[in-house]
């Protein structure tokens, strides 16, 4: 009856249970506020200070707590009640976004007072918060959703990302140029306080397995990192994304590209960054109805070496409306290699192990991205800008192949006969 369920292309069963709706729209809502913040945060420290290196600075600010903090998350995600770990960690969100609409008052003279100190100590928050809450979100999600609807919770989840990467940096862009930067920093407010408002909502979650603790922290920090590490198909998985974003992401260098390559202008840069959300964005809806059940393994390396193949030709072309077309294919089989991904974390991970799972995945993850723009900028240095985006869809490329070669698991991998095994062994 399960698999009955599971393979019946219902692209709203998971949407039926009400804790979901409300946890999908929670994520949607606090994504969308997060990244309303990021663009109004960028915009106003580089007009506060007029200095390129401030912006790079944000990027750091941000990923070293966050990289710093996750696992330990992970254990407490793994033994706490997830629920007020989301609830408690949204609020200092919301405590961030206020200290940012107080700052940004005129009339308060704080930038004069303080400097950017006070911008600078909310984005070292936003960092605990996202170390903190990812792997808390990946947790939460496996224990209110039943099993079987895993591949569809983390479609739904994925699609939800997109439309709030679309929207968020927009709402927020309008705003401030609109209204002003008060007006922005309170629609965020009000953003964070609803979502604290949507995770409350949720009623009776199913008790999540906790462990009875076994040595220390560090021990079993240790356990969860050697998980991962023992499981071909988790690792595999995991470092295809990590050298995916390494190598393969173009994005950091788009603003050189528009200006320099193409030739468009601010407003062809605006149409490049939304193209890989749009593609990405109409593969999840795709997805919804078509889940990769079947030949999961391939599909998963067919799409990262075809990222690999986007880039390339991103790289070589000279024309607007091709890259932009070729950015939005390489998102949508960016989003395709992510629903797999988070698939895979759900089904092989024991619930009781989530946290610590999901935090070692959040920093393969969220290291790879900022890394990835490092990558980028220095190969654009040594190599030239075009070559250096060859370079890296090249490595893509090779590091699809090492892995298909060095993870025969995760290449046969389909979750189809996976969820029958699993119900064979259930009964």
């Amino acid at each position: 009856m399960q698999l009955k369920k599971l393979l019946s292309n219902d692209a709203f069963a998971v949407m039926r249970i009400s804790n979901v709706r409300l946890f999908l729209t929670y994520r949607f809502v606090m994504t969308t506020a997060t990244l309303m913040q990021s663009v109004v945060v960028g915009w106003q420290v580089y007009n506060l200070t007029k200095n390129v290196l401030s912006l790079g600075m944000i990027g750091l600010t941000e990923v070293i707590p966050q990289v710093c903090i996750a696992l330990f998350a992970g254990h407490f995600v793994d033994i706490w009640d997830r629920r007020n770990i989301i609830k408690y960690t949204t609020l200092l969100l919301l405590l961030g976004s206020s200290i940012l609409m107080v700052f940004s008052i005129p009339s308060l003279h704080c930038y004069e007072l303080f400097g950017i100190f006070p911008i600078f100590i909310t984005i070292f928050i936003t960092g605990l918060v996202r170390g903190i809450l990812m792997p808390a979100h990946t947790a939460f999600l496996g224990q209110i959703v039943p099993r079987e609807l895993l591949p569809n919770a983390a479609t739904w989840g994925s699609t939800c990302w997109q439309v709030a990467a679309v929207t968020g940096p927009a709402i927020g862009g309008l705003i401030y140029g609109f209204c002003g930067i008060v007006p922005a920093y309170a629609l965020v407010f009000v953003f964070f306080l609803l979502s604290i408002i949507l995770i409350m909502s949720i009623k009776n979650p199913p008790k999540a397995v906790i462990p009875q603790s076994e040595g220390g922290i560090f021990v079993r920090i240790r356990e969860g990192i050697a998980f991962v590490m023992n499981n071909q198909i988790l690792l595999g998985a995991f470092a295809l994304d990590m050298f995916a974003v390494l190598f393969g992401g173009a994005v950091a260098m788009l603003p050189v590209f528009a200006a320099d390559v193409l030739k468009v202008g601010p407003e062809g840069l605006g149409i490049l960054r939304a193209s890989p959300a749009i593609g990405a964005i109409i593969m999840s809806v795709f997805l919804t109805f078509h889940p990769p059940m079947k030949k999961t393994g391939h599909y998963l390396l067919y799409c990262v070496a075809a990222f690999g193949i986007c880039m390339i030709i991103f790289a070589l072309s000279k024309n607007f409306y091709l890259s932009a077309f070729v950015l939005l294919l390489s998102g949508s089989f960016d989003n395709m290699s992510v629903v797999i991904r988070q698939s895979i974390l759900q089904i092989f991970t024991p619930d009781e192990m989530r946290g610590r799972v999901a935090a070692v995945n959040s920093i393969f993850v969220g290291s790879s991205n900022e890394l990835g723009s490092f990558e980028s900028g220095v190969a654009a240095k040594i190599m030239g800008l075009v070559p250096s985006v060859i370079f890296g869809g090249a490595m893509t490329l090779i590091v699809v192949a090492t892995a298909a070669r060095k993870a025969p698991i995760l290449r046969k991998l389909s979750l189809k006969k996976t969820f029958e095994q699993q119900l064979n062994k259930a009964q």
